[in-house]
């Protein structure tokens, strides 16, 4: 009689710890769902982004040419290097 009480309380805790095992790892599934949903936002708008600056990428190195002309010339004119 004792063993079979031994048993059933044995059984009862394994099927305890095995419930709150599923329970844990139902929370975390459920938390890594909602980051992997938040990643998703983010790099859409990444991507947005990079869309949206993607023309300025010609402009930027025409800016830059003529920057390299003014400081070329800057330094000419004193003999100095510009910054100095």
């Amino acid at each position: 009689m004792k063993n079979k009480t031994l048993g059933r309380v044995a059984i009862t805790e394994v099927v305890l710890l095995v419930g709150v095992l599923a329970g844990y790892l139902i929370a975390i599934a459920a938390t890594l769902r909602r980051v992997s949903e938040t990643l998703a936002r983010v790099t859409f708008g990444v991507r947005a982004i990079e869309r949206q600056t993607a023309p300025l990428g010609a402009t930027l190195r025409d800016v830059n040419a003529d920057l390299a002309t003014v400081a070329d010339a800057l330094e000419g004119s004193d003999g100095r290097s510009p910054g100095t």
